[in-house]
């Protein structure tokens, strides 16, 4: 009983994002949670020790380094410029900003995407006279649906390659034409939505912007990234070849280590860290066979009802705990390959529901605040269909 209410505490302040009257974070939250469970013997030191992935850890750490490596480049501002600088009309803008951020988050992780796109739309948006909306909108909702794509797409996904053993190749095959088709769903959502943005729209010119490249520092990060991707699909361990990656990347001359390590997300990693420990201990008490027996009540081997169980949860405490959660049940199921794969696609789409659904949604209109305020209910008009179209997709491919 102790270990499930410090396990409910601990859940409630994830989907409230902090302590409520305290400066806790939610990577604080997971801590206290962790050691509370260890404090109260629900699990032992050696045990939380063990119930920690370090796959998962390994590759996220990973993946931060060589993402960090091509941020500094310049990579992601050249290649998202170039593509807006050739888009001649709204419509085609729209699309190009839905393929670029759908595509690159696939690879290198949703929330980097929209922490550089965010603000090149806007001022795009500005110096074209557009409403920013609904561009902004496709950046996040863009980044969500095509990280859904590859393992190693969003962190989610990192923790489901881990704990299923499905490898890259398959986990791609399996998710990339639900990701594809996420895509145009996302454009025509938001071009029904905001019609009268790309209604009649008369071509518009984009000039070309100076963007500062390290054009070293590109080529090395473009190299490593390349060969990082094709050892993913030949096969390679994930963790290793993006640990790997990331350490050669730390071999340099120009970059200082400190501008790396600025760029690493460590609270995420922390939170993974006293994630594992929480739900680990809560994991055995008896209630996790009671869990089991629910599940079977349900029927979560059924891709539709999985799916809706997953996407509401996510949108509840995040789609990182809700992970979490249906670990040990989904490794129970009596088909788990498909049961993981429905996982990571409905707590990745589910994330486009509404502005609190995602980390990359508040990346979006944190950044965009300053220019143009989008509201709960602004975002929910575009967000509500398109993530009921994409999860009903999910289901049908799946």
């Amino acid at each position: 009983m102790l270990a499930l209410i410090i396990f409910l505490i601990t859940y409630l302040a994830l989907a409230l994002g902090r302590l409520p009257g305290l400066r806790v974070d939610r990577a604080g939250v997971s801590i206290i949670g962790a050691t509370l469970m260890i404090a109260s013997k629900s699990i032992t030191l050696s045990q939380a020790y063990g119930a920690i992935d370090y796959n998962t850890i390994t590759l996220l750490f990973g993946m931060m380094i060589v993402v960090a490596n091509l941020r500094l480049s310049g990579f992601f501002t050249l290649v998202s410029g170039w593509v807006v600088e050739h888009a001649h009309r709204p419509v085609v803008l729209l699309a190009a900003i839905v393929l670029v951020s759908g595509f690159f988050s696939a690879f290198f992780v949703n929330d980097t995407m929209c922490l550089v796109l965010t603000p090149l739309v806007i001022e795009i948006a500005a110096r074209l006279r557009r409403n920013p909306v609904p561009y902004l909108l496709a950046v996040a909702m863009a980044a969500n649906v095509g990280s859904a794509a590859t393992v190693t797409g969003n962190p989610q996904n990192m923790m489901i390659g881990s704990f299923s053993g499905i490898g890259y190749r398959a986990f791609t095959a399996a998710l990339a034409p639900v990701a594809a088709a996420g895509l145009m769903v996302v454009l025509v959502v938001l071009m029904i939505v905001y019609r009268g943005e790309f209604r009649g729209a008369q071509p518009m010119a984009v000039d070309r912007q100076s963007v500062t490249v390290d054009r070293l520092l590109l080529w090395k990060s473009l190299l490593v990234s390349a060969a990082m991707i094709v050892f993913f699909f030949a096969g390679s361990p994930v963790s290793e070849v993006a640990l790997s990656a990331g350490a050669l990347l730390l071999i340099t001359r120009r970059v200082g280590p400190r501008l790396v390590y600025g760029e690493i997300d460590w609270p995420l990693l922390v939170m993974f860290v006293g994630l594992f420990v929480v739900v680990a201990a809560l994991d055995r008490t008896p209630l996790s066979a009671r869990l089991l027996a629910s599940a079977t009540r349900l029927h979560l081997e059924r891709a539709s009802v999985l799916t809706a169980c997953a996407a509401v949860l996510s949108n509840v405490v995040s789609n990182v705990p809700a992970v979490l959660v249906f670990k040990p049940i989904v490794a129970r199921l009596a088909d788990p390959h498909r049961a993981w794969l429905v996982l990571a696609m409905s707590s990745t789409l589910a994330g486009n529901l509404t502005v609190l659904g995602s980390v990359a949604n508040l990346i979006v209109i944190e950044r965009a605040r300053p220019a143009v305020r989008i509201s709960f209910w602004e975002y929910a008009k575009a967000g509500i269909p398109v993530t009921l179209v994409t999860l009903a997709i999910g289901v049908a491919l799946l």
